[in-house]
């Protein structure tokens, strides 16, 4: 664990402890604000293509890009189309898809391109998922442009369980896939990357002299774990972290967002 986490307040106020690293975030030369999307922006959906942000949050992150020296971003495990399509972001907002193996830094950004070796693993690891959600109801497929996942949060626990062990152990036997676990998911890929990374190309990127970074789950820890000194992690709802900070659910984060918005508007102006 990084450092100590804070208790959640559950009554809509940031926690003391947050808001004052908050305080002392805003006033950075140069801020990246990357947020994971499901379960931190918007709540967890049973139909993932339902997702959308909370107003409130979503307002925030317009407000943060509106300020000068200040870069917004989006890192999620959602494959790019789809984070477009539910999140809605606007031109400047950098966008990290796949767990980092989709980037969008702007209209020149190159295409993800798969070697003949990661395509033929891909379509393997497909063939695999579909056999997979053929034999247990409630499961579902996502294809993703460098992977393919087996979600099982419309499914029964025990058929859930059964499904993600299938898969698990065909998936083993491909040469080339990275297999990770989310909440009622099994994310494959054929891509060695992860939201650590994207962090760090997008500190590069803009510039950051901080980063602010919420996230979720599991593989939202891979986030956590390279962020420094100055930066602020917070993790929103329940499960072991290396973030510094807790809030309870997407509802709880809003505030936590539009303060930081509140202040680093005010220090922009100072």
């Amino acid at each position: 664990m990084r450092g100590h986490v804070t208790d959640p307040n559950r009554d809509g106020t940031v926690p003391t402890e947050l808001q004052a690293a908050l305080e002392h975030l805003a006033g950075t030369e140069t801020l990246l604000v990357a947020l994971d999307f499901d379960g931190v922006l918007a709540p967890i959906v049973p139909r993932a293509e339902d997702a959308r942000p909370l107003p409130a949050s979503a307002a925030a992150v317009a407000a943060l890009a509106d300020l000068p020296r200040t870069s917004t971003a989006f890192i999620s495990g959602r494959a790019l189309a789809s984070l477009r399509a539910v999140a809605s972001p606007d031109e400047r907002t950098l966008l990290i898809g796949s767990h980092g193996g989709e980037v969008f830094t702007g209209p020149d950004s190159p295409p993800l391109v798969l070697d003949e070796s990661q395509r033929h693993a891909l379509a393997a690891a497909t063939a695999v998922v579909e056999k997979v959600v053929a034999a247990h109801p409630g499961t579902r497929l996502e294809a993703k442009p460098a992977g393919v996942v087996l979600h099982t949060r419309t499914a029964a626990d025990d058929v859930a369980a059964a499904a993600t062990e299938r898969a698990r152990a065909a998936l083993q036997d491909i040469p080339g896939l990275h297999l990770s676990d989310g909440k009622r998911v099994l994310e494959t890929s054929v891509l060695s990357a992860d939201k650590g990374q994207g962090i760090d190309l997008l500190r590069t990127f803009s510039g950051a002299t901080a980063v602010f970074f919420a996230g979720d789950d599991v593989t939202d820890e891979h986030a956590f774990a390279v962020l420094r000194p100055a930066d602020v992690g917070v993790k929103v709802g329940p499960g072991n972290t290396a973030a510094q900070y807790r809030v309870d659910s997407p509802q709880s984060f809003t505030a936590a967002l539009a303060l930081l918005a509140e202040l680093r508007s005010a220090a922009a102006q100072a």
